[in-house]
């Protein structure tokens, strides 16, 4: 458990500087270089996140059983992961779906960490599930006070849409089918 909390750590300590000092950050990344700071900021998230796989795995061996969900709150949880790809899939790809959401991406997040936690009740899901849905909380209320910053993204068009919901859909399709039990473990259906 250990190594996930370490993870966890050294994963949201860069994404949470916006958060908690948006000033210092600027100020930072003006002085190193956008790219520098880029940089640093990617290599640490990334060392967190193999720390998160590798603790989120060794913690799957020594459960710890907080809650026992129903199973029909799986139906539902599935329902909830629906819209995360192509919510995933607008962040990137400016049309109505981006604007109606407007920030896409921490909805996919919260909605996946809610679907997460309705059906896992392990110590290690609720810490993994749970950080990640308090951080897309905490990071959509400081986005109401902060100065958005341009994020990297395909040029706007009409096809956008089409792309987010019908990619966004057949990469749900494939990930519950068939990715999410070869990589993690679990197969979601069946």
């Amino acid at each position: 458990m250990g190594t996930l909390i370490i993870g966890l750590a050294l994963f949201f300590v860069p994404h949470s500087v916006s958060i908690v000092a948006p000033a210092w950050r600027d100020r930072t990344a003006a002085r190193l270089g956008e790219v520098p700071w880029k940089g640093v900021y990617s290599a640490i998230s990334l060392i967190g996140l193999v720390l998160i796989v590798w603790g989120y795995g060794d913690a799957r061996y020594q459960p710890t059983l907080l809650y026992a969900p129903p199973e029909w709150l799986r139906h539902l949880a599935m329902l909830l992961l629906v819209p995360v790809f192509p919510l995933l899939f607008a962040a990137y790809l400016p049309g109505r779906v981006q604007q109606m959401t407007k920030h896409p991406m921490l909805v996919a997040v919260k909605l996946w960490a809610v679907a997460h936690l309705l059906v896992n009740g392990m110590l290690a899901d609720v810490v993994l599930f749970g950080v990640f849905l308090v951080w897309a909380v905490a990071d959509r209320i400081s986005l109401k006070r902060r100065t958005p910053r341009p994020t990297p993204a395909l040029p706007a068009g009409r096809a956008n849409d089409a792309i987010v919901i019908g990619g966004g859909l057949v990469a749900y399709v494939v990930f519950v089918l068939w990715l999410h039990t070869w990589l993690i473990g679990v197969a979601p259906v069946g």
